[in-house]
């Protein structure tokens, strides 16, 4: 009897260990992905304007995919591709989810959201073991049955909506739209008194700090640089030269650029940098007339499908095996996130039969990257004031 639960123990012991090796094992997953952000933007794709120290330093140690594309030139369905890795055409998510706006969409109002019958990114990677978060913008369905934490995701912090103030709501600010309010989990909803974009930051470096010794996939949605165009005073001082929107617009980058700075910044401090993949994106092109957002050099903005639309920064850093300062200057799209991230976490091809995009780990191996060598895929540049 007591040999028997000696052994019990003893097996129970090594089934725990094993568990915990194969965990350890697993990279933590973040996704980062910027709103409405100009292609031109940003001082890793060469603006002398906009401050982004932290994204070129992270663009430093990181893969530059130089020519990635999203599946969609709006929001609501580009994030239904990113999520599902599959064209959003393929379930009917064409258009925004926008309440009164979509006029004529099959579905009406609130309805209006990513199907129920698609398996997203975290459910897959909870199926393999992972801790799952969104915090930021959903936008993929406002009523509660397309909430995050009935789609996979274990933690939530953000809201519904497609967009809304970066300041609290309260008497001086009110709000109208119960998809606009900052939400935690599931029907809890708590309005932050910081700017959001620092706000959603502060989420993300707790959650990493909470999830530090299990496998986790974050996806830090942040609603920056989208309308309305409203940022702190001081980001707005460090722009004196500029005016109106396009002054509003740097000052927001400078805010997203130093919320993504902290959160690269506390995994270096909790030791997580070499065992967490880590990918900065944007979900569309700059809608230059609202947001004063740049897309130079590419020619056309956010809600058409030239380059300037559906064309997106995209930087990937994993030091165990990707090379830091390297590129990829063949086309890539976000729909290959997940399964690239579905095969760093160990899952199996086989349960990817219905997904459109690709595993990009044999690229950045450079495995496949021969296959490319003699073709020349630069994009022609439009001069549209001709």
């Amino acid at each position: 009897m007591i040999k028997s639960r000696i052994l019990i123990i003893v097996l129970t012991f090594i089934s725990s260990l094993i568990n915990t090796i194969s965990a350890q094992s697993k990279p933590n997953i973040i996704l980062i992905v910027a709103d409405d952000a100009g292609y031109g933007d940003f001082g890793f794709h060469g603006s002398q304007l906009m401050k982004t120290p932290e994204l070129d330093k992270f663009a430093s140690k990181a893969m530059h995919f130089k020519q990635a594309y999203v599946t969609a030139a709006v929001c609501g369905p580009s994030r239904a591709g990113i999520l599902t890795g599959k064209y959003q055409q393929r379930f009917g998510y064409e258009e925004n989810n926008v309440p009164g706006y979509m006029i004529n969409s099959v579905l009406e109002g609130d309805e209006m959201g990513l199907p129920l019958n698609q398996k997203t990114t975290a459910n897959y990677l909870k199926d393999l073991g992972y801790k799952t978060a969104l915090i930021g913008k959903w936008h993929q369905g406002n009523a509660d049955k397309y909430h995050p934490t009935k789609r996979g995701f274990d933690d939530f912090y953000g809201f519904r909506g497609g967009t809304r103030s970066y300041f609290e709501y309260n008497g001086e600010n009110p709000n109208y739209r119960k998809e606009d309010y900052l939400e935690r989990g599931f029907g809890n909803f708590e309005e932050s008194k910081k700017y959001l974009t620092e706000a959603l930051a502060d989420e993300a470096i707790s959650y990493v700090n909470n999830n530090k010794n299990n496998p986790f996939f974050l996806m830090l949605s942040f609603n920056a640089v989208h309308t309305p165009m409203e940022a702190e005073n001081e980001d707005l001082n460090q722009f004196p030269d500029l005016e109106g929107k396009r002054k509003q617009v740097a000052a927001m980058t400078l805010a997203l650029d130093r919320a993504c700075g902290r959160v690269f910044d506390e995994l270096d401090k909790l030791g997580l940098t070499d065992d967490t993949l880590v990918i900065f994106t944007n979900d569309n092109g700059g809608p230059s007339n609202t947001n004063a957002s740049n897309n130079y050099p590419l020619s056309g903005t956010k809600a058409n499908h030239l380059e300037g639309g559906i064309r997106v920064p995209f930087l990937m850093r994993y030091p165990k095996q990707i090379t830091k300062n390297s590129s990829f200057d063949f086309p890539v799209s976000t729909l290959d996130l997940l399964p690239t991230f579905y095969k760093l976490a160990g899952g199996n091809d086989k349960d990817l039969k219905d997904v459109d995009g690709v595993d990009l780990m044999p690229l950045w191996k450079k495995e496949k990257q021969s296959l490319f060598k003699n073709i020349s895929m630069e994009p022609t540049i439009v001069n549209l004031s001709v």
